[in-house]
């Protein structure tokens, strides 16, 4: 255990039992601190030790160490660093951390020890429910709570009917709020979401919102905001790095920028756990390997809207290819060529 640690200073960046169960279970080295990351940059990272900022970057051995892991910091990481130079020597095991795949393949964390998620969503043209469900599959999958949040109902004329598809479209157990992002309702709404000592990440496409949300619940404006496109409601990217902001209160506001896509990176486990309620009602279908599809008597088929199933077999797709070796990859391209090729000579029969 490391020694003169403040835990009521350090309560107000996020200090919680998981981290003082990890300090535990650690060896003591001397002139160490504890410190959280609170923004990324490509030459340096900032850090948060509950009462200051501190401008720092990783020992090199630390460095080499994550990229021949091909593990990434993330902000939201607990650190330990060096007093005299800053230098972040150890990284600690975190509670959860959502990633995605990047367009490599390669694994990119894009926050870690978060314990409630707000998904954002404008009611205009960013409304998009298959969406939803990649940023419902990341945060469940790893055991973060999710709540979505509507924004923007003065922009959209089918407001109402979009929050009604919504509230159908997620499982029973799940809250949605439709909050106006600018006014002082939201960070009243949001109240139950945001006790002390909890972090909580906002996550969304660019322009839903997200930096003006922040901004409210900070009772500042720490985050820039810019208008979006009429056309398409898209964002401008204002917000382009992620970063930690610590209320008053104790609670830890992580801001991100927007996400164009939405690689997951979770295997079968974890997508059944986020469609949690169609696995449920899978029980009582008819057969025993029911597809959902057009089996008779689906259970899933009568109570699940035909999106979010749609979402599920994707997903599903996804991490089939995904696993798939490169002997299995070409022998599906030459199936899908024959299938290809017969269908044209029956066209051309007809």
């Amino acid at each position: 255990m490391i020694e003169n640690i403040d835990i009521a200073q350090l309560r107000a960046i996020g200090f919680d039992s998981h981290v003082l169960q990890t300090l535990s279970n650690l060896t003591p080295q001397p002139q160490q601190q504890l410190g959280r990351v609170i923004n990324i940059q490509r030459d340096h990272l900032q850090l948060h030790d509950g009462q200051h900022e501190i401008s720092t970057q990783l020992l090199p051995a630390l460095q080499q160490q994550l990229h021949a892991s091909g593990a990434t910091l993330a902000v939201g990481d607990w650190v330990l660093f060096q007093s005299a130079d800053a230098r972040i020597t150890q990284i600690l095991p975190a509670k959860n951390r959502l990633c995605r795949r990047n367009i490599e393949g390669h694994r990119q964390a894009l926050v870690a020890n978060i314990d409630v998620a707000l998904l954002v969503m404008g009611l205009d043209h960013d409304f998009n429910l298959r969406r939803l469900d990649r940023y419902l599959t990341l945060t469940l999958a790893n055991e973060v709570t999710p709540l979505l949040v509507l924004t923007k109902a003065d922009c959209s004329a089918q407001a109402a009917e979009k929050i009604a598809q919504a509230r159908s479209h997620l499982p029973a157990h799940l809250g949605l709020l439709a909050i106006d992002g600018r006014a002082d309702t939201a960070r009243e709404a949001l109240h139950p979401w945001l006790a002390a000592g909890q972090t909580v990440v906002l996550l969304g496409s660019s322009g839903a919102g997200k930096s003006t949300l922040t901004n409210t619940l900070l009772s500042t404006a720490v985050q820039n905001t810019g208008a979006v496109r009429l056309d398409d409601s898209r964002g401008r990217h204002t917000t382009t790095s992620r970063s930690l902001h610590h209320c008053t209160n104790g609670v830890c506001i992580i801001d991100t920028p927007g996400l164009r896509t939405l690689q997951l990176d979770s295997d079968e486990a974890g997508i059944y756990a986020a469609f949690a309620d169609i696995t449920t009602l899978a029980v009582d279908c008819r057969y025993r390997d029911c597809q959902h599809k057009d089996e008779p008597d689906c259970a899933v088929r009568a109570h699940i809207s035909p999106d979010r199933l749609k979402s599920f077999h994707k997903l599903l797709r996804e991490l089939s290819r995904e696993t798939m070796t490169v002997l299995q990859k070409r022998a599906q391209l030459s199936q899908w060529k024959t299938i290809s090729k017969n269908a044209r000579a029956q066209r051309k029969a007809s």
